[in-house]
């Protein structure tokens, strides 16, 4: 088995990022949104923006990678919210897995190193939105804690969507849980 390594992201990250993003997409939301827009991603827009995000350095995004070797096997990226949602001064943007490590606690370090720096920055809350239909997602938030806050109607790049906000209220306690074994190994 090989060792997975963690590290901030570097604007070198940004390709892997992305193409680990869209793979993500079509993987995941197939059945849940138009084949078509997700046969349309591009990894390039993908890779533009997370340059964009990697090169402007900003303390308040976070960003983190994990590594196989020289392979990234997965990301999970926050930042700090201005103004507040939900009484949660945090979030997280971003977590993404390639299916060889999931439920290998990658998922959970990835989401710690997010929380870690988060309350680094002040923050002692985190939210997260997620579509509603993606019930492996719910699952691991609900394992670790999260608080479902809402569920609503939302429009991206014109699909009209449901998302399920969860939040942590505590985040030293979100840590704790993350490095805490799950039953389901995720």
């Amino acid at each position: 088995m090989i060792e997975i390594t963690f590290r901030r992201a570097t604007p070198d990250d940004a390709a892997a990022i992305a193409a680990l993003r869209v793979e993500s997409w079509r993987a995941t939301y197939r059945g849940v949104m138009p084949d078509a827009y997700l046969d349309g991603m591009k990894t390039e827009d993908s890779t533009a923006m997370w340059s964009q995000v990697l090169l402007a350095d900003v303390p308040s995004i976070s960003v983190f990678v994990a590594m196989a070797g020289d392979e990234l096997v997965g990301f999970a990226s926050g930042m700090l919210l201005t103004p507040a949602k939900f009484e949660l001064d945090a979030e997280l943007t971003a977590i993404y897995l390639k299916p060889i490590a999931q439920r290998g606690g990658v998922g959970r370090r990835l989401l710690a190193l997010v929380a870690e720096a988060m309350q680094k920055q002040g923050a002692e809350g985190l939210l997260v939105w997620v579509i509603a239909d993606n019930k492996p997602a719910r699952s691991f938030y609900e394992e670790l804690g999260a608080e479902l806050l809402v569920e609503q109607p939302f429009t991206w790049d014109g699909l009209d969507l449901m998302e399920a906000g969860y939040g942590w209220r505590d985040l030293p306690a979100l840590q704790a849980a993350c490095a805490t074994k799950r039953p389901s190994g995720q």
